[in-house]
């Protein structure tokens, strides 16, 4: 490459998708990974895109809505692009419901999503059928909504690297120098680095764990049920997670992805007799203000930051690669407030 416009540092979903949307309006990208694809949480295995209640409404919910729509689109261009699957496919999602409380709930909550999701999914409460793909339930009731979606992150990350590559952007594993503007998408150490730099704390990584199940439901809802995901993916096996875990000690696997399997097979009871076939640990950038942060680096004019995916970086991965691609490109700065750097500081 002769030259490049932008090199983006970060071989996660944050950076990969940034990187994508850069290349596709023309710049010059190089994209470098010092370990391998998705080191940190974007090689996991879960891939739950699921969104926010619809409810106390927010610039975060408005945007995850917002990159939840854009997803099929995304993900069919990525995917057409690169001839490789990504596991994406909106199937929605399934949630028992404990009691009436929650049913009462859930109702209201199906007319906020009539309203602020202006027809484009549907949040309802439906009878329990008693098929094998369903979340037990005590109250015979559960939640249906159609916005969810699924997607392989190790699929997923293999296809934006050979979509890049078409695109003639240079995929460097190992280091190289940076050229032109520089996108810091790094994960938990460039949250690290963010903070000794600014001299205060503005987020970190949490440990998360996941586990993987040979049991093939391609066409299935993904299911939440008690804090846990369980989501069908359509090679064939079934992804369970995951953990949050504050202390973190190493990154290995332990006795807690027992518990979540245990959990899985109460919860659908047709997992049973699956075997494990793949456990997973890693750590999650959280920034302190608990949304994604995203804009210019304080004090370091052309470095720029996208971080702090936690937990629904998958899902906001196609609007966060939008507007950095404004901001790096064109000097528009489309981030809504709340997701600046500047905000957790």
């Amino acid at each position: 490459m002769a030259s490049v416009d932008v090199t983006v540092r970060g071989g996660g979903i944050f950076g990969l998708s940034c990187a994508w949307a850069l290349a596709q309006r023309g710049a010059k990208v190089r994209l470098i990974e010092v370990t391998q694809i998705g080191a940190g949480s974007s090689g996991g295995l879960v891939g739950a895109l699921s969104p926010h209640m619809p409810e106390q409404w927010n610039a975060k919910k408005q945007f995850q809505l917002d990159s939840l729509l854009m997803a099929e689109a995304f993900w069919a261009e990525v995917g057409a692009v690169s001839g490789l699957p990504t596991g994406y496919g909106r199937v929605g999602r399934l949630q028992p419901l404990p009691d009436a409380g929650a049913v009462d709930r859930a109702r209201a909550r199906a007319a906020s999503a009539a309203d602020l999701w202006r027809g484009q999914a549907e949040w309802r409460v439906i009878p329990a059928t008693g098929a094998g793909w369903e979340p037990t339930s005590p109250t015979g009731l559960l939640i249906h909504d159609t916005l969810s979606a699924r997607l392989h992150p190790r699929q997923a990350a293999a296809a934006l690297v050979a979509a890049l590559r078409a695109k003639s952007a240079e995929v460097v594993i190992g280091d190289a120098p940076d050229t032109g503007l520089v996108l810091h998408a790094t994960g938990a150490a460039g949250l690290a680095a963010l903070s000794a730099d600014l001299g205060c704390h503005v987020g970190g990584g949490l440990k998360g764990q996941a586990l993987a199940l040979r049991f093939s439901a391609p066409d299935a809802p993904q299911l939440y049920v008690d804090g846990l995901h369980i989501v069908p993916h359509q090679d064939g096996t079934v992804a369970i997670g995951s953990t949050s875990e504050r202390d973190v000690t190493d990154l290995a696997t332990d006795h807690q992805l027992d518990d979540l399997h245990a959990r899985a097979c109460t919860a659908l009871p047709c997992l049973r007799d699956a075997p494990v076939i793949d456990r997973w640990a890693g750590l999650r950038p959280r920034a302190r203000s608990r949304a994604p942060m995203l804009g210019a680096w304080p004090g370091r004019p052309g470095q720029f930051i996208a971080n702090g995916g936690f937990k629904i970086g998958f899902g906001m991965a196609p609007k966060v690669a939008q507007c950095m691609a404004d901001l790096l490109l064109e000097g528009r700065d489309t981030i809504p407030a709340g997701f600046h750097v500047e905000d957790s500081l």
